[in-house]
């Protein structure tokens, strides 16, 4: 079957993931990606499928952003250190919860809800800057690249300020030539398919996890 691009790189990912289980003292939000994953893939699929048959899957899709972008500070507020910074990623969790439900059913369920989209995506930005900020104020110990974290971090950074302007503007876009919407279309294929090798790097890397690189 010709499944989209991304579904791809999103089962090799979760094949992958799934070698965490094999390991001790994987910390948690490490051992809830594989679930995570297998949703994500599960959701690609059956919304792709819909499509197939001419069902409009806008709402499964819409919903599904906004449990992700959930689950992505739970791993932020995870792997953040400082106290107070915690308390304000949980804090905004809860808010932009409610606020993405609220921008999801209070308009078309065919518009894409770019308000919460754009506020989901400058607080992941956010917290993986001061993610990186806490990197040069804390005493490290041993290499970054075998820190899972570091590449999460960098995934997520990475996926979410490219597609801030893509979907941000989503609304603003939909009305240019489906040329441009293929060229957008192929760009995202290249963005989630970094994001995934990321993914896979963070699972992958080795390190010991009952030893942080952190003191």
């Amino acid at each position: 079957m010709n499944f989209p691009g991304t579904v791809y790189f999103e089962f090799f990912c979760l094949l992958v993931s799934l070698t965490l289980y094999l390991r001790k003292g994987i910390p948690l939000y490490l051992k809830l990606f594989p679930p995570f994953l297998f949703v994500t893939l599960v959701v690609e699929i059956i919304g792709w499928k819909l499509a197939g048959e001419e069902i409009d899957a806008s709402l499964l899709y819409f919903l599904f952003l906004a449990v992700e972008f959930v689950f992505y500070f739970y791993v932020l507020h995870c792997i953040i250190r400082t106290a107070k910074v915690k308390r304000f990623i949980y804090l905004m969790t809860v808010i932009y919860f409610a606020l993405a439900l609220v921008d999801i059913f209070s308009f078309e369920v065919k518009a894409f809800p770019s308000i919460s989209y754009s506020l989901g995506c400058l607080l992941t930005v956010g917290f993986c800057i001061y993610y990186f900020y806490e990197l040069f104020h804390l005493p490290v110990y041993g290499s970054l690249l075998r820190e899972p974290a570091f590449w999460i971090c960098t995934a997520l950074m990475f996926f979410y300020i490219c597609s801030f302007p893509l979907f941000g503007l989503y609304k603003l876009l939909y009305a240019v030539s489906n040329i441009i919407m293929g060229n957008i279309a192929t760009i995202l294929i290249v963005m989630n398919a970094l994001l995934y090798t990321l993914f896979t790097t963070a699972f992958l890397c080795g390190i010991k996890m009952k030893k942080s690189i952190y003191k």
